[in-house]
């Protein structure tokens, strides 16, 4: 066998230069008049005049999908994703591209989709595994599986228009589960599930993915960092990026808040720092830390963009890490101490450590917040904390030039061996409308090297454990 047909053979779903335009009428009238006119313009030799404009949902779309993979594609809404799953599935046509899928393809597109809204829910099985390729005889075999993983009940046998919409997608995977897909294909279905059918769900994926090929549309990017090991990221209707999760769904993010904060342009103007005492304030965290401390250190001279970038040299944290942000404070140092003071490059779990955060405002901050989130090695949040609940009623206000310190101080988690990395952003409002000023990927990198025992991402600092017999 030839290494491309080798490679063929190894490729689940391959897009090349997808495109698809749909036809959007302002009325009814609009559309009746696009059936009827232009045939009889043409007939009469005249130019023809459409009565309607284009809109590209997609627009040269190409990749490749390996069997095997788990792919998750983002996006904001709009971007062109739930089209692109119906066109691999076969229930939309693209105006111009080709699709190939090698297997039988499983979807959980939109909610509801593939039932008859008069027919039972056991009616619906036999029907929606029918139209998946299924036969009735190997239905029938798996039916008592599909009733136990839906866990609906008596409604089994009720018409599916009396359905919640939790019950519908609880029969719509049982389905899908259960019909021998090569690929699955699920888009965003599983927000509307419980927490009990969401982790249910997630166990098959898991055992699932070991075999066969996953796609699903996810706005979750944690979900799509966890789960998956290739991205794809939609942006009007293009492949934006595609690749490494962590990487695709960070840049997704960056975009993200960018497109949100276009319209609170930072202002630019950096004001003289007036001379003042020193102003610390120390309030309990209530957030779980055991304190959170903001200092303004007003002894740095008047700064402006150009000499602070060749003054960041002289500090600790490096100003070439990734980062994005409205540009209004800029972080010039992150470290992360045991109780004695000593920097920590390792930690095991259990012990007292001091997070600190240093940043230099570039504008005036009238309520800034200094967050962090500890990440493992796939971009998945842990555990993170922020200053906002501490001073939501006592306001830091930070004047241009001056210096922004944030101290957090608690106790290590046990963690997995392995590596992990602090993700620091600052922002200026409140936990619900704020304007993010920078926020810095993996600021620093650190090492859990836990002898503990415990299962999960992040254990407790176990107390004291005993047992006995009587």
């Amino acid at each position: 066998m030839s290494s491309d047909t080798q490679s063929a053979a190894s490729v689940a779903i391959r897009v090349n230069g997808l495109h698809k335009c749909f036809q959007i009428y302002a009325t009814p009238g609009q559309r009746l008049r696009q059936f009827v006119l232009p045939r009889l313009r043409r007939w009469l030799g005249l130019n023809v005049v459409n009565y309607y404009r284009e809109f590209w949902a997609l627009r040269d779309v190409s990749f490749e999908i390996k069997k095997g993979q788990t792919v998750g594609v983002i996006g904001r809404n709009g971007s062109g994703k739930s089209t692109l799953l119906q066109m691999i599935c076969g229930t939309l046509h693209p105006t111009q591209g080709s699709i190939e899928v090698q297997g039988r393809v499983a979807a959980l597109l939109e909610l509801g989709s593939g039932f008859n809204p008069e027919f039972t829910g056991r009616e619906n099985v036999f029907f929606n595994a029918g139209v998946l390729g299924q036969s009735e005889e190997r239905t029938l075999e798996k039916f008592a599986d599909i009733e136990a993983f839906a866990d609906i009940g008596d409604f089994m046998d009720q018409p599916v228009k009396t359905y919640s919409s939790g019950m519908l997608v609880r029969l719509a995977f049982a389905v899908i589960a259960h019909v021998d897909a090569d690929i699955l294909v699920i888009d965003e279905a599983l927000a509307v599930g419980d927490a009990f059918f969401t982790q249910k769900c997630m166990r098959f994926l898991r055992a699932f993915m070991q075999h066969g090929t996953v796609l699903f549309v996810s706005h979750d990017t944690a979900a799509v960092k966890g789960l998956c090991n290739h991205a794809i990221w939609l942006d009007k209707g293009q492949v934006r990026e595609q690749g490494d999760p962590k990487s695709v769904c960070e840049h997704y993010l960056q975009a993200y808040y960018e497109a949100q904060q276009a319209d609170q342009a930072a202002d630019d103007t950096l004001l003289p720092v007036t001379a003042s005492q020193d102003e610390t304030v120390d309030v309990p965290n209530s957030q779980g830390l055991k304190g959170a401390e903001v200092r303004f250190d007003q002894r740095l001279p008047y700064l402006n963009a150009s000499n602070l970038r060749n003054d960041l040299r002289l500090f600790e944290f490096d100003p070439d890490a990734p980062s994005f942000g409205m540009g209004g404070s800029r972080v010039v140092r992150v470290d992360l101490r045991n109780d004695h003071g000593q920097a920590l490059a390792w930690a095991v779990g259990g012990e007292n450590v001091e997070l600190t955060v240093e940043a230099v405002a570039l504008q005036h901050l009238r309520s800034p917040i200094v967050g962090f989130v500890v990440k493992d090695r796939l971009g998945q949040t842990l555990f993170g904390d922020n200053t906002f609940v501490a001073y939501e009623h006592q306001p830091c206000e930070c004047k241009a030039g001056q210096t922004l310190r944030a101290r957090f101080q608690f106790q290590m988690p046990r963690m997995p061996v392995g590596d992990y990395s602090i993700t620091i952003a600052i922002a200026d409002g409140t936990q619900q409308e704020h304007v993010q000023h920078q926020w810095i990927f993996d600021a620093i990198t650190f090492r859990s090297e836990s002898t503990s025992t415990a299962a999960g991402l992040v254990g407790i600092p176990m107390a004291h454990i005993s047992m006995d017999a009587r």
